[in-house]
């Protein structure tokens, strides 16, 4: 049975129909080119409360990978670190800072990323990536190589 992972996109003008999601679309592409079973993209605004319902969404479903993308700057409306937070029972903060050591072979801004990573019981991985698409597919391509290790250790597999 395939990996299951869900992306949501965090972006207030994607979610009210002023910009395309770009980023969403591109992770579901990747993460079904990884192996994973992955329906489209899920689009919420900005915000702790919006992420943070939309994770628990995801979660309740089973899914055992689930990705965001956008709102883990600076920006006063960035929030999706705040709202993952409530949601993670252990935080694995190794995955978030390869995701921003990788994230630096494109921009130094890579080092502004506040996203979290962590798990999320009983057994999803959730992970924060920024919004653009080349974060997106370094982030991603970082997911395809841990995330299946991950998720054998959650459904009780050896330390191999």
């Amino acid at each position: 049975m395939p990996y299951t992972a869900r992306v949501i996109t965090v972006s207030d003008r994607s979610a009210a129909g002023l910009r395309e999601d770009r980023g969403g679309p591109l992770a579901v592409s990747l993460l079904r080119d990884a192996g994973f079973d992955c329906d489209v993209p899920v689009v919420v605004p900005d915000g702790a409360d919006s992420v943070e319902a939309a994770l628990r969404a995801a979660i309740a479903t089973g899914v055992g990978l689930v990705v965001t993308t956008g709102g883990t700057g600076i920006a006063p409306t960035d929030r999706t670190p705040e709202g993952t937070t409530r949601v993670l029972d252990r935080e694995l903060p190794g995955i978030a800072e390869e995701l921003r050591r990788r994230g630096l072979a494109d921009t130094p801004l890579a080092v502004i990323s506040r996203g979290l990573a962590g798990i999320a019981d009983p057994a999803t991985l959730v992970v924060n990536l920024p919004g653009s698409t080349r974060a997106v597919a370094s982030g991603i391509a970082v997911l395809a190589e841990l995330a299946p290790h991950v998720l054998d250790q959650l459904a009780g597999g050896d330390h191999s």
